[in-house]
């Protein structure tokens, strides 16, 4: 683990939570990937599931956040909006990254960026004065849905409108990641 040196004293590497609320993974997958960059980076990247995060003594101890979530309806999932919540005055005094993974396809990658933001990233930006949100194309595995997610492909026109396969941009998870990780090693603790 890289440590990052400060006006000739050596600092601890910064700590970094990676916290996801993901359905059925593919949302879990982008946490991963932008924790396995920034430590990368030499930063002290761990990776929760927002189900069960960290306790509130450690979510202290943690330098800076990355939140994400699945993204069903417009909504992100109830425990990555819980966890936002609960830990909005640690995430007012850190800085915080969001993102939200949940359109699919070529058709949705062209869509109107402001249609594509779920609706609690306007509260969130409000109570948390977040850096950056991003959206991330995901994944669909139709074998894997539970049965009512498989009902909702089977009415007409679903399956065209949530079509099955990974859509992730890997590169432009990667590289929002490296920007994550330049921004806390330039920043002075």
């Amino acid at each position: 683990m890289a440590t990052i040196v400060h006006r000739n004293r050596k600092v601890d590497p910064v700590r970094v939570a990676v916290v996801c609320a993901s359905h059925y993974g593919a949302t879990r997958g982008i946490a991963e990937r932008i924790g396995a960059e920034l430590a990368v980076a030499g930063l002290d990247a761990q990776v929760f599931d927002a189900a069960e995060p960290p306790h509130a003594e450690a979510v202290a101890g943690f330098d800076a956040f990355v939140v994400g979530s699945a993204v069903y309806m417009g909504h992100w999932l109830k425990n990555a909006t819980t966890f936002v919540r609960r830990y909005q005055p640690t995430l007012l005094e850190h800085p915080v990254w969001l993102f939200s993974s949940g359109p699919l396809g070529p058709d949705d990658a062209e869509a109107d960026a402001e249609s594509l933001v779920p609706a609690e990233i306007a509260d969130f930006t409000k109570m948390v004065r977040p850096v950056e949100h991003r959206v991330f194309s995901g994944a669909i595995d139709p074998e894997a849905l539970s049965l009512p997610h498989r009902m909702i492909r089977k009415f007409p026109g679903a399956a065209e409108k949530i079509p099955a396969g990974d859509f992730r941009d890997w590169p432009e998870i990667e590289a929002w990641a490296r920007e994550i990780a330049r921004t806390l090693v330039a920043s002075p603790r």
